[in-house]
């Protein structure tokens, strides 16, 4: 509570105009009309002041609890994305944000003709005025083109391709004396803070076929007492972007590279994603360890984390380690033998312990040269991706463990950022033990509370089923969001009481921070105070961007679902029904699973009645049910590429 009668925090709108506002375990949600929301914007950092109750004149919503926006703190947003259109002889953007309940009045076009997309600054919202106003800051395109459409996602989530001046000044002198600096400190033996030297250990990278950057190694020898020693290697981002640098600001306000359909837009400018940093094969490269002395059963006996020299003896994709494995010998057969065998002890163990399996397919579209799609496929995981997940997850935990002994005390480097993850509240799992019910499933609960051990018995009796991305989707929307944070709350959906991220520096930027970190405690720069005063700032930022880097990455798929789909209107498909709205039901198209819509009124030749108790619609006169889960055959019957929307009617 801000003050006597006041909140403050964040509004959350609706398209409709209504503004919703939590004031926490206190209270319903406050209820904002449109005339009270004093001009907010989703996301905006306002203060409210309790305003009564709310009875909606038209009587189609009960009366609840009320608030009033009295001040706007902090805009979410000050640019938008859009198509420009006329209304009234007055130029507007039409928004791509789904959140923008109203459309943003443009007084310089900068020559932008209508129909094209365009980035507008949003300069003011005047007390009168039904729309706030703008102005074109960048002309993106004309809509519906390939390149404009993927450059406007990135845009509208804030991440662009191109690099400021300062940027491209220091990676100017990366690209002419990088290497030579790499070479020199690669160089260094028997000096004070030298780098300890794994280039005579076998070393390998395993990655996606289509991976440009390569930020995790490992080496595996077997010990003369039986031990082995595996180390996870990790670019050293932090020997070339040094805090304070042109460099160092650009990749903090990024704080995550983004992966469209047919582009990367990365954290850090080429020379260092894709060359000096990137651990290539047969080259020396600086890396930050993690290093283990694993005994037969995976069982961590020590353990060393500091500055490193690799040389990488291989470049394995995923498929290709996985033939090495299954054909019993080739390249590095008995290396990655000894760290699979190892890999699948620390997954069982990790699982003995609540870890949640998730194991979610991830869809991959394949384009033509021109951007089209022409194949909607699901990403298949070998036992070479959860090889390489299991180190990473043992490096990552060991880190966080390790610094947070370091830091406990309250010395000279007194903080740490680390990957937390709530234990799921308790009134969504409430939600999703009833859908699951519906279903034909039960979800064991104690006192509303969920073990992961039984999250993944519910996992493992869908496998296979049609169900089992529905399942598997609404069990993950029951979780809470994985963050950064500075203070540990653990990991609940891997079953850890430590963890942070170590691993992939060259594409989030608290990854680049743990590297400092790990150095300043052995000795290397300190981490000044006004620095770790900013973790937590750090944190929330580095959150926000994971999230809409990921909205980016699912709206660039969901843009080619629904364009290759808009050439098959009038096709038949089999789909799951994977929601139940009074609106209608919402499907799951099951070959390239494009999410659509059965609208009510297609639904059949009855009177459909929402049935929200049992998440299905029922024919008044037929007693037909569509029930949530069922399978469906349906028909295409729309495609809008613009709005990334199916439409579909059943099959009778």
């Amino acid at each position: 509570m801000a003050g006597a009668h006041l909140y403050e925090g964040p509004i959350t709108m609706t398209r409709k105009g209504f503004g919703f506002f939590s004031v926490g375990e206190e209270g319903e949600d406050l209820l904002i009309p449109p005339q009270w929301t004093g001009h907010a914007l989703a996301g905006d950092i306002v203060k409210i002041e309790p305003a009564g109750m709310y009875r909606d004149p038209s009587g189609r919503m009960p009366a609840r609890a009320a608030g009033k926006v009295v001040e706007i703190i902090s805009r979410a947003r000050e640019t938008f994305v859009g198509a420009l259109v006329e209304e009234n002889g007055e130029t507007l953007l039409a928004s791509d944000y789904k959140k923008m309940y109203v459309p943003v009045a443009v007084r310089d076009a900068k020559g932008a003709q209508l129909g094209y997309k365009v980035l507008v600054r949003m300069k003011g919202w005047e007390a009168d005025a039904p729309y706030p106003w703008g102005v074109v800051e960048e002309i993106i395109g004309k809509a519906g083109v390939h390149e404009t459409e993927m450059r406007a996602l990135a845009l509208g989530q804030g991440f662009s391709s191109d690099f400021p001046p300062g940027v491209e000044k220091d990676a100017a002198y990366l690209t002419e004396h990088g290497r030579a600096m790499l070479a020199e400190e690669a160089a260094r033996e028997g000096t004070t803070g030298a780098r300890r030297d794994f280039r005579n250990a076998p070393t390998c990278t395993i990655d996606p076929a289509d991976a440009k950057d390569f930020d995790d190694a490992l080496s595996v020898r077997k010990l003369d007492d039986g031990t082995v020693e595996v180390g996870v290697h990790i670019a050293d981002v932090s020997f070339f972007v040094r805090p304070g640098s042109a460099l160092d600001t650009e990749a903090r306000g990024r704080a995550t590279s983004v992966y469209l359909v047919d582009r990367t837009i990365p954290m850090l400018p080429e020379i260092l994603s894709n060359d000096l940093c990137s651990l290539n094969p047969d080259q020396d490269r600086l890396a930050v360890s993690a290093v283990f002395t694993l005994d037969a059963e995976a069982n961590i006996i020590a353990e060393w984390f500091g500055e490193t020299v690799i040389h990488s003896d291989k470049r394995f994709t995923y498929e290709g380690a996985q033939e090495v494995l299954d054909a019993g010998s080739g390249t590095m057969h008995d290396e990655l033998s000894l760290l699979f065998d190892l890999s699948k002890k620390i997954r069982a163990r990790r699982q003995a312990k609540g870890a949640i399996e998730f194991d979610t397919p991830e869809v991959k579209v394949k384009l033509d040269e021109h951007g089209a799609p022409i194949a909607i496929t699901l990403k298949e995981r070998k036992a070479t991706n959860l090889l390489i997940e299991d180190f990473m997850l043992l490096a990552n935990e060991a880190v966080a463990k390790h610094l947070a002994k370091l830091t406990k005390n309250g010395g000279p480097h007194f903080s740490s950022l680390y990957r937390i993850h709530a234990t799921p509240d308790a009134d969504r799992i409430e939600n999703l033990a009833n859908l699951l019910r519906v279903m034909g499933y039960h979800l064991k609960m104690t006192g509303g509370n969920v073990t992961g051990t039984e999250l993944n018995k519910l996992l493992e009796a869908v496998k296979g089923k049609p169900e089992e991305y529905l399942v598997k989707t609404a069990t993950l929307r029951s979780m809470s969001k994985a963050v950064y944070a500075t203070r540990n709350i653990g990991h609940f959906g891997l079953a850890f009481e430590y963890y942070t991220h170590f691993t992939s520096p060259i594409r989030r930027y608290p990854d680049l921070v743990i590297h400092r970190l790990i150095k300043a405690h052995a000795g290397g720069a300190p981490i000044t105070a006004v620095e770790m005063r900013e973790f937590d700032s750090l944190a929330l930022h580095a959150s926000e961007r994971e999230v809409a880097a990921s909205d980016a990455e699912r709206d660039s798929i969901k843009m080619k679902q629904v364009e290759f789909l808009a050439l098959r209107i009038g096709e038949e498909f089999d789909a799951v029904i994977s929601g139940v709205t009074e609106r209608g039901l919402y499907v799951e198209e099951q070959t390239t699973h494009a999410d659509g819509m059965i609208r009510i009124h297609d639904v059949g030749d009855d009177y459909f009645e929402y049935d929200e108790k049992h998440y299905r619609l029922l024919g008044r006169r037929t007693r037909k049910s569509y029930r949530l889960g069922d399978p469906i055959r349906v028909r295409l019957s729309a495609a809008r590429v613009a709005e990334k929307e199916l439409d579909f009617v059943p099959v009778v």
